[in-house]
């Protein structure tokens, strides 16, 4: 059967902008990080065995794990590509009609191209050596940018407990 006659519409995939760029944040954590981790961890773990809480103690555990294997060992290189009819990165597709919204921030020295979706969680890519305005240009085609996105009680939270309970020295 021919693809015509049957009303299916072939669109061909046009390469607007690409760029390799690390895969996730990444900032090299010093002794006093881990020592302030451990302290609170273990802290913790001596509160959780009162309690007799095994599992969530085996939880903890791990997420300290998790958060080493993170702070030690650098992320990946990826390919991203803005395209005609999405956003292509780390072999994820996230089509246009599927995204909401975008705007940039930046945390530890790296910039960050945020995405969010109609539905489900936010899409972040870090723009490496690529230029915020070229970005911005080619994906403000397809939807709408914002200056200042909402911050949500997630947010806010972590920015309090941050400021709060800083596990190392603020950068100079």
């Amino acid at each position: 059967m021919d693809q015509s006659s049957a009303g299916v519409k072939e669109e061909r995939k046009e390469v607007y902008l690409a760029w390799a760029s690390p895969s996730r944040l990444f900032k090299k954590r010093d002794r006093e990080y881990f020592t302030n981790v451990g302290a609170i961890v273990v802290l913790l773990i001596v509160i959780l065995i009162f309690a007799r809480e095994f599992l969530l103690i085996a939880a903890v555990v791990s997420i300290v794990f998790l958060v080493y294997v993170l702070s030690t060992v650098p992320p990946e290189e990826v390919e991203h590509r803005i395209t005609n009819l999405g956003i292509e990165s780390t072999g994820h597709f996230y089509r246009w009609d599927t995204l909401a919204e975008f705007w940039f921030e930046e945390q530890w020295g790296q910039r960050m191209l945020i995405l969010r979706p109609m539905m489900g969680p936010r899409t972040i890519l870090l723009l490496g050596g690529q230029a915020q305005d070229t970005v911005r240009e080619s994906v403000a085609k397809h939807i709408p940018f914002r200056e200042h996105p909402e911050k949500t009680w997630v947010d806010n939270a972590a920015s309090w407990l941050t400021k709060k309970i800083p596990l190392e020295k603020p950068a100079a």
